[in-house]
């Protein structure tokens, strides 16, 4: 029997997802435990089990209502690693005659070490220990945790704060059901410094292993924190445990353990206080009016009348009296309330005192609200300011840090010019990306304050201002981050250009998510296949992987790159950030609008959703712009009467010239830095002569001249690439999609009268041999490619495209420039 119409948690569809090996922490695992007998038994609900289980017992057609859970207050746990010892005359030898394993004892409110992603055990306390009792199913003991958090389990960018040795901090409400086998050993949490121990003031322990240690670690905490939004809260550790364990609430909740903050987001209004009114005794029905009442209409009538005056009176009371006037007035003595059931109208009915016998169960009292910090309580009053104002696009309110190394430079204004305008030099302010800068910081902030993953798609010609965009907008969540202005985070910059191949991405992702510092420590030296497995196991047991609650930014530049035949990187970003509580957010960069559209299959290209930018290219006023602007911070902190280096039409020109041809805003920086380096020997202020100097020489650069001497077919296969990589969206193409390009583009080019005969297939191999000979393209190679098809090899294009695009349409003309969209 299936489970049916069990209410089980909300989960996204898993579909096409790599296969996560279930461990023996399922239903089926063979713990060395020992339990006593179970203090409280009630039938299994969905949350005593993890979906894992669910499909277990799925497939066993075991039906939920057929198990029972068994809550214990202790658990006893073999130790199978640690021997015991015996001292015999001051020497320590092992008990060969005792062949029983250490045991471990865990009761409810012991805190605990916690086997978790990081390298260091996390630190938890017990809330609850249950087992699943039922047929076919073998001892299943879970522990229900209360986190607490290490520094090093935080988020990388967060508002600085100091901590003392071995501190760590309670977390408000993150729990976790773990198998009993996640538990490591026993700890102790102390309130006070002087309460630790002098080798836990010196060096915290960083051990790792199942193993128990030799000591019992001890740890101090004074401060609980919600990881989440990086909100400290000053609190009592002795106080909750002691009032968590005298009233612990119902069976299986972490409830008693909780930290209720209080909100301090905003001011309450003062009420002022509004004096009681006094409340008129009911009058008494007299005995022989209500046995006339069925006898004569007329009382019936006196005795509606009478209650709806009374009614009216208790409604008048309790709108202007508290909720315990509203208690008193319903709990009349029978002398001043005793009316007959038949003269009050049915559909109002009095509350009786009386109540139905109950399960007994502890009542727990209201606990104390918690207050922030000093520190959190101004950042969550100016977290609450900050939503009602607009922010100004970045550089508008303060000054870059970048033109701060122009103090290096001598103040000369060339140089200085040609320092600002070159194209690695990346300023603060943003000059005519103001529009998607709001667009893509308001949706990547909205994902990290909600919690919840997602991904974000920006697309664009290279040189329209994608990848700055985005690092203005990381450096600004990081700037806010920093000064508690929004919820911490952790961020992970992963180029497709600058790793070996699309799997390294894995082991990046890995290392921001389990903690690893790798400015100290270096990368990991693991597999991309290791780092995906963790991170498969990670992000689908989310709440078991650890106590980390902080999100993480990951930005994938050049996504084109990461492209593979299976797609199955692409697909694991984009798909770890629907899955519950992964608190993954994913900033795609590509230079395709339609990438997903034309190569991404269904599976990937859903995942991806519907949160997408697209940068147009630059106009010819906003490439004006954007020089000037450069030139004009290059002008800071030199006398007012310096000349310009480039004159106005100079500028103008050239932000003519490349906005007619692509819009890139590197090219047109590129020209004129060039311009500025060849009137600087003269030190004179560059024309428009300059600057077509200067344009004709890149024109009549090596790769111009040598694509001018081609023959024909060359440059139309050379074409036919450039169209084949447009399309498809890497650059890696197979050779028979080229030569079909390559047919296409030959009925396009070529006049009908001009064409004598197509080419064969072995003519079109011989001028591709042509131009690997001369390095214009690569082309795969090896004994595994040799058994392969030959219209299955790869072919890659070894020249800069938007330069060969420019030259075949200046010598093509106007039918070039319209096939390759120039």
């Amino acid at each position: 029997m299936a489970i049916g119409p069990v209410s089980t948690p909300l989960r996204r569809s898993k579909r096409g997802q790599p296969i996560v090996a279930v461990s023996a922490d399922t239903l089926d695992s063979d713990a060395p435990l020992n339990l006593p007998e179970p203090v409280f038994k009630r039938t299994t609900r969905s949350e005593d089990l993890y979906q894992e289980d669910i499909e277990a017992l799925n497939r066993r057609d075991v039906s939920i209502e057929d198990l029972e859970t068994h809550f214990y207050d202790r658990l006893s746990m073999r130790m199978h690693g640690v021997k015991r010892t015996l001292k015999t005359y001051g020497k320590s030898q092992r008990d060969r005659s005792s062949n029983v394993a250490a045991e471990d004892i865990y009761k409810i409110g012991d805190a605990v070490l916690v086997k978790s992603a990081a390298r260091d055990p996390s630190v938890a306390v017990v809330v609850a220990i249950w087992n699943i009792v039922g047929p076919e199913v073998q001892q299943s003991v879970r522990v229900l945790l209360h986190w607490f958090l290490r520094p090093s389990e935080l988020a990388g960018i967060r508002a600085a704060r100091k901590h003392e040795e071995n501190e760590i901090y309670y977390s408000v409400s993150s729990t976790a059901v773990v198998p009993a086998s996640s538990l490591v050993s026993k700890c102790i949490i102390v309130t006070s410094s002087g309460d630790l121990p002098e080798s836990d003031r010196s060096s915290p322990p960083r051990k790792s292993s199942s193993r128990k240690p030799q000591t019992t670690p001890t740890f101090l905490c004074h401060t609980s924190i919600d990881s989440r939004c990086g909100i400290y809260y000053s609190f009592s550790w002795e106080d909750l445990s002691r009032n968590a364990l005298g009233n612990p609430g119902e069976w299986g909740s972490a409830d008693a353990w909780n930290v209720r903050p209080a909100d301090v987001s905003r001011k309450e209004p003062h009420i002022p206080h509004t004096p009681k009114k006094k409340r008129r005794k009911l009058s008494i029905v007299p005995e022989e009016d209500q046995n006339s009442d069925s006898e004569e209409p007329s009382s019936s009538a006196n005795g509606d009348d009478d209650y709806e005056e009374t009614r009216h009176l208790i409604q008048s009371d309790t709108s202007d009296s508290d909720s315990s006037d509203l208690s008193e007035l319903s709990d009349v003595s029978e002398s001043e309330s005793d009316f007959d059931e038949t003269s009050r109208t049915p559909s109002r009915k009095r509350k009786r005192t009386t109540s139905l016998p109950s399960t007994p169960r502890r009542k727990r009292k209201t606990k104390d609200l918690v207050a922030p910090t000093p520190h959190s309580k101004a950042a969550l009053r100016a977290r609450a300011r900050r939503k009602l104002t607009v922010r100004p696009p970045p550089g508008a309110d303060r000054v870059d840090n970048l033109w701060y190394s122009l103090e290096n430079i001598p103040e000369e204004p060339w140089l200085r010019a040609m320092h600002v305008l070159h194209v690695a030099s990346r300023p603060e302010a943003l000059p005519c990306r103001e529009e998607e800068y709001g667009k893509v910081l308001r949706a990547v902030e909205e994902l990290v304050e909600e919690g919840s993953g997602g991904c974000v798609y920006i697309s664009g010609v290279p040189g329209t201002g994608k990848t700055a965009t985005v690092h203005a907008v990381v450096r600004e969540l990081k700037r806010m981050a920093e000064q508690n202005e929004a919820n911490p985070f952790t961020y992970v910059e992963i180029n497709g250009l600058r790793i070996p191949e699309p799997s390294a991405a894995y082991g990046l992702l890995w290392e921001a998510v389990s903690g690893h510092n790798v400015a100290i420590e270096g990368h990991l030296k693991i597999s991309a296949k290791e780092s995906l497995k963790n991170l498969s196991s990670y992000f689908s047991s989310r709440d078991r992987a650890g106590p980390g609650g902080h999100a993480c930014v990951v930005l994938m530049d050049e996504l084109d790159q990461l492209m593979t035949n299976k797609q199955d990187v692409v697909y694991n970003f984009f798909n770890w950030p629907t899955l519950v509580g992964s608190r993954l957010v994913v900033l795609a960069v590509a230079n395709t609008m339609d990438l997903p559209e034309r190569v991404m299959s269904g599976r990937v290209r859903s995942r991806l959703g519907m949160t997408r930018f697209n940068f147009q290219p630059y106009t010819t006023a906003q490439l004006e712009k954007i020089v000037k602007a450069r030139l004009t911070s290059a002008k800071e902190g030199l006398p007012a009467v310096s000349s310009d280096v480039i004159a106005p039409d100079g500028i103008k020109f050239a932000s003519m010239k490349v906005s007619s041809i692509s819009g890139d805003a590197r090219r047109v920086l590129d020209i004129c830095r060039r311009t500025v380096e060849l009137v600087q020997p003269f030190s004179k202020t560059a024309r428009i002569d300059d600057v077509k100097r200067v344009i004709k020489d890149m024109q009549n650069s090596p790769t111009a001249a040598y694509i001018r001497d081609l023959s024909l077919h060359e440059r139309i296969m050379l074409a036919a690439m450039l169209k084949c990589i447009k399309r498809a969206g890497v650059e890696e193409i197979r050779w028979g999609d080229l030569k079909q390009q390559h047919y296409a583009y030959l009925n396009l080019l070529v006049d009908s009268a001009d064409l004598t005969r197509r080419p064969s297939p072995g003519e079109l191999s011989l001028v591709l041999d042509s131009l690997l000979a001369s390095r214009a393209m690569l082309c795969e190679d090896g004994p595994t490619i040799a058994r392969k098809p030959e219209d299955d090899k790869r072919v890659v294009l070894n020249l800069e495209q938007t330069e060969v695009g420019r030259v075949l349409g200046d010598v093509g003309g106007t039918k070039w420039k319209n096939a390759l969209s120039i």
